[in-house]
């Protein structure tokens, strides 16, 4: 590591609008405890969870202010803690230590959620593999198992993780129909491999389902969404149908919340498929087991999707979808613009 001690981050300070609190502030460049890793970091993709550590939404953990948003980076390994010195000089994308963190130079990242990106792979496509397709796999071919021939409904087919799920969906041979807010994302859906896209504004989705498959309803919803779409979803599913939930962006505090009808899911004749984005290692996993309840994803599965994905986009069978690259300088705008839905697939920040 260099002599360098300290590094830019932005900081949110207060809750608010990313304009407005988020701070350029010169900081301790931190240091890796035993296990972990210390990223310097070349690209940031944003996610939704990132806005809420702005704004002061849902969050399962919140951390104390100051600190920087950011849950996932793309970068070279500059150090490392006791035990994890293999990974040293290492280009990986990465979740960040308590999935924030990742608005700056450099950032702490746990080995169980990084990766190695192939130098092959260039910038700021490789920046935009890991979270988009990571999801989509683990809710398509994981939790749905979905079969060529199939049909599958995506929500928010336009933003990173819908179009890398309209990518893999369409590589299982799998029929798509979409669902995006305007005619650009639209064409993007279609672009990717969608037999049929929905403006979700002015179209009755269920409807268009409903016609395209005799009345029956498609075989998987991939909802994204959540509660704004999922009673009209319920009704564009087919018996025997896999539902896969793994966001909630239309109104994250239902996360938390007993929102669901069990009667309706029974009378859906349904499987509910949860899906959450986070590995650990089967110490840590029984640990969670044992004191929570949850299931965390395997780390070997997330090496192996990995390995997958990689392998996909270099035979060119899928492709990461980048809509805006902004400097580091640009980082409130343009995550304002993700939370205001004027960007398709991911936004990169891009910091040399």
């Amino acid at each position: 590591m260099s002599e360098q001690q300290t590094m830019r981050a932005w900081r949110t300070h207060e809750y608010g609008q990313p304009s407005q609190v988020l701070k350029l502030d010169s900081v301790d460049i931190p240091s890796p405890n035993e296990g972990e890793l210390l990223v310097k970091v070349e690209a940031i993709p944003f996610n939704l969870n990132d806005l809420e550590r702005i704004t002061g939404g849902n969050m399962m953990v919140r951390p104390e202010l100051p600190y920087s948003p950011g849950m996932e980076v793309m970068g070279s390994v500059a150090d490392c803690g006791k035990g994890a010195e293999a990974w040293l000089g290492k280009r990986v994308v990465a979740m960040t230590a308590g999935a924030h963190g990742g608005f700056a130079e450099y950032a702490i990242c746990p080995p169980v959620s990084a990766f190695e990106m192939p130098e092959d792979i260039p910038l700021p496509g490789a920046a935009a593999l890991y979270f988009p397709f990571h999801l989509a796999w683990l809710g398509l071919y994981q939790r749905a198992q979905i079969q060529a021939g199939e049909t599958v409904l995506i929500h928010a087919a336009a933003g990173g993780v819908g179009s890398a799920a309209i990518q893999l969906a369409v590589h299982a041979g799998a029929r798509v129909i979409a669902t995006a807010g305007s005619d650009e994302k639209l064409a993007l859906c279609r672009e990717l491999g969608a037999e049929i896209a929905v403006n979700y504004t002015s179209d009755d989705f269920v409807a268009i389902v409903k016609d395209a498959t005799d009345g029956k309803g498609v075989d998987v919803v991939f909802d994204n969404v959540g509660e704004s779409v999922m009673e009209q979803s319920l009704a564009a599913i087919c018996y025997n149908g896999r539902y896969i939930m793994n966001g909630f962006a239309s109104d994250k505090t239902v996360a938390d919340e007993k929102f669901l009808v069990p009667r309706r899911i029974a009378l859906s004749n349904i499987s509910l498929c949860g899906v959450l984005l986070a590995y650990a290692d089967e110490a840590t996993a029984a640990f969670l087991k044992e004191g929570m309840g949850w299931n965390f994803v395997p780390a070997t599965l997330g090496q192996t999707i990995n390995d997958e994905i990689i392998d996909l986009v270099r035979k060119e069978k899928i492709a990461p979808v980048v809509g805006k690259v902004v400097d580091f300088a640009d980082v409130p705008a343009a995550i304002e613009d993700m939370g205001n839905r004027l960007t398709v697939g991911r936004s990169i920040v891009k910091l040399f």
